[in-house]
């Protein structure tokens, strides 16, 4: 049966996200607010927890896992990142964006893509995305939490709790998010390709 813990959105407690963090080390899944939707997330490292991750929303290895970072540096340890891109990444972090990189050997296969050995990353800008990720103490690979064989998120976290208590470890309750999702660029390219339309205003990245 999956904890329920309710927080504050812009100052969340310390101590109920260094529970959570605890059992993502245990091998449990949790749902989190992030600044589109709550998302499910489990550790990097965490093979069992990656599959039951794919199970819980019915996806299958050719489907981007997106990785959940703390800051800029983070990326660059599990992204090749050049000069180009890096100063693309610097404008746009933290923010509503997800970035289709090429994965550095940090990286599992299980979580990139198998033929374009690709990752999708983001630095979110909700604050208690981000404690828990310092929680946990590494980045964590996520997925927007739709359950299988519907189109939109969830977005309450009681709801989310009543689905999903006995396949969670945990349900952290921040409040209600934005229900557009995440605008997905793709970065592997000559130049910036979105693959997604979301969240955020492309003319501040020169993308309009």
């Amino acid at each position: 049966m999956a904890q329920f813990f309710v927080v504050h959105p812009e100052n969340p407690q310390a101590r109920l996200l260094k529970q959570a963090g605890q059992l993502l080390a245990d091998g449990g899944l949790v749902a989190v607010p992030t600044d589109s939707s709550y998302a499910v997330v489990a550790r990097l490292d965490d093979k069992a927890a990656a599959d039951a991750l794919r199970r819980l929303r019915g996806l299958d290895d050719r489907h981007h896992l997106t990785l959940l970072c703390r800051d800029l540096a983070e990326i660059g340890h599990f992204a090749r990142v050049d000069n180009k891109q890096y100063r693309f990444l610097k404008m746009a972090t933290p923010g509503p964006w997800t970035f289709i990189l090429e994965a550095t050997r940090e990286v599992p296969r299980r979580v990139s893509h198998p033929s374009r050995k690709t990752i999708g990353i983001r630095v979110p800008s909700h604050r208690v995305a981000l404690a828990l990720i310092e929680a946990a103490g590494s980045p964590l690979m996520s997925t927007t939490l739709i359950p299988e064989d519907e189109d939109e998120p969830l977005n309450d976290a009681q709801d989310i709790f009543d689905r999903y208590a006995n396949q969670l470890s945990a349900v952290i309750d921040g409040g209600a998010c934005q229900l557009e999702p995440t605008t997905v660029i793709d970065l592997t390219g000559e130049a910036p390709e979105i693959v997604r339309r979301g969240q955020g205003d492309l003319s501040a990245l020169g993308l309009a």
